[in-house]
């Protein structure tokens, strides 16, 4: 896909062949998807808090869990007065995966279902590069195999990854022939994809940024930006395996297609940057579509972050009046 083109939303798939015919090659697809990019030991696809990538690197002190997450970053690193609730949260939510699993469930089966996460996670993703349907036949045939029953838990989890980390939803189109979509999430239409194979959705480092600046108070520094985003891997100047670099994507890719705002910050010596949502992200997402999702990957209610609920509420009720003033 070019660079900076756009989705209309809803319109991803239009012209494809219908769920039920062969869509050919799958094999092939599969082991093109399973690129040393993702799969390799030193770059896990998830942040290390969630303890399923396959090769996690283990937190060296116990406040790592919370900091290695970038979406949990995005709450508990600008909003202070949620900070000893989020290390509560934090470790209710930091549950073993054998809880997640039927009883009697080994580490051998835990690290199985694991690597079939990740394989699916790639599987879908070279999907959505290509425009197409994913059926749960051929995830059945080509990814899961003899793991069938463990189809609901192995979708579900390579569906927060991607939601997370690349800013996808992966939803149910055909519900009589069990085929799925991905979609860009909270309404956006851009997803920074490349006109290239390597190339992959950057939605999801978005997300996390527009989460920052409205926890900040709807401005951040880029000081506050980068000292997020350092926590999660991602370094200004450093080529990042998922997202390149991120500098450039950031500064000059999100202004250009004005989902962000950067400009100097008035009489500060030395010369400081802020970061604003432009009117890209104003004009195709909200507030309160943000904060909900901030709010899900922190596994809490969108209530529990007060003065931004009513902040987005006073939004959503400022757009419902002007819409109605204008028929």
């Amino acid at each position: 896909m070019p660079k900076n083109q756009k989705h209309p939303q809803g319109t991803h798939y239009q012209g494809l062949q219908p769920c039920n015919e062969t869509q050919g090659q799958e094999a092939s697809l599969v082991s093109k998807g399973m690129d040393e990019k993702f799969l390799s030991s030193s770059h896990p696809v998830m942040p290390n808090n969630l303890k399923e990538a396959p090769v996690a690197e283990t937190p060296s002190k116990p406040e790592d869990l919370q900091s290695s997450s970038s979406s949990s970053l995005a709450i508990t690193a600008t909003s202070p007065s949620k900070c000893d609730e989020s290390s509560s949260s934090e470790e209710e939510e930091a549950k073993p995966i054998t809880s997640l699993m039927a009883p009697g469930t080994n580490n051998m089966h835990i690290e199985a279902l694991d690597e079939k996460v990740a394989v699916l996670v790639n599987f879908l993703l070279l999907k959505y590069q290509m425009k197409e349907i994913v059926r749960k036949e051929d995830i059945l045939k080509f990814i899961i195999r003899e793991q069938e029953d463990h189809f609901p838990e192995i979708l579900m989890r390579a569906s927060e990854r991607l939601e997370i980390i690349f800013g996808l939803d992966v939803k149910e189109v055909d519900p009589t022939n069990h085929c799925y979509g991905l979609f860009i999430k909270l309404g956006l239409t851009y997803d920074g994809m490349q006109n290239d194979e390597d190339s992959v959705p950057k939605t999801g480092l978005l997300i996390l940024i527009l989460g920052v600046i409205f926890m900040k108070g709807n401005s951040a520094t880029e000081e506050e930006i980068w000292e997020v985003l350092n926590m999660t891997g991602i370094y200004s100047g450093k080529q990042h395996f998922i997202f390149g670099d991120t500098k450039e994507l950031i500064t000059k890719d999100f202004v250009k297609e004005k989902y962000l705002e950067y400009q100097q910050v008035a009489n500060t010596d030395p010369v400081q940057y802020e970061f604003l949502w432009g009117a890209g992200a104003h004009a195709e997402t909200s507030k309160m579509k943000v904060l909900e999702f901030v709010a899900k990957v922190h596994g809490t209610d969108r209530t529990a972050f007060l003065s931004q609920y009513e902040e987005a509420l006073l939004e959503d009720e400022g757009g419902a009046l002007t819409t109605i003033l204008s028929l």
